[in-house]
């Protein structure tokens, strides 16, 4: 039984660490990255030539994976966007467009209409708090403000959130 048990503690790591995305190494074909990692959930134009492919994981995942495509249709880079620097930088930046925000931190979780005819979006970010991300959007497409507040939803029950 204690072989069983120390068995389980040493697999569950390695079952664990399957379910998260292998980022590909730096100069991989876009081809090979579509392969392996399927269509993009967005496609952003780089400032300096190529693109960067979005896989977002949805309105309750918590991560947002960029893949940077060199003009030569290479990888450039790779990294999860949702985190709290990621969002203070955002927040620190004056006279955003929302096309910006889109290329750094991807597609919100969710959107949703505003007085004046703006939008509000959010982000559900990895985070030991019950927090998200929130932008106010205007309606010229330029970013407002944004803020850490409280996810709705984790007070909610669990039907709430399908």
């Amino acid at each position: 039984m204690r072989l069983a048990v120390r068995s389980a503690w040493l697999v569950l790591p390695l079952l664990l660490g399957a379910c998260a995305p292998l980022l590909p190494a730096p100069q991989t074909a876009e081809a090979d990255v579509l392969k392996a990692w399927g269509l993009p959930t967005a496609r952003y134009a780089l400032p300096a030539g190529g693109q960067r492919l979005e896989y977002a994981t949805g309105p309750w995942g918590r991560h947002t994976w960029m893949i940077d495509i060199s003009a030569a249709g290479r990888t450039s880079g790779a990294r999860q966007v949702l985190s709290d620097t990621a969002f203070i930088a955002i927040q620190q930046r004056q006279g955003l467009r929302a096309d910006e925000v889109l290329l750094e931190l991807g597609s919100p979780g969710q959107r949703r209409g505003a007085r004046g005819g703006g939008q509000t979006w959010a982000w559900r970010y990895p985070t030991h708090d019950c927090l998200w991300f929130q932008l106010s959007v205007g309606a010229d497409g330029l970013v407002l403000g944004g803020a850490f507040l409280p996810d709705p939803t984790c007070d909610a029950p669990n039907d709430a959130r399908s």
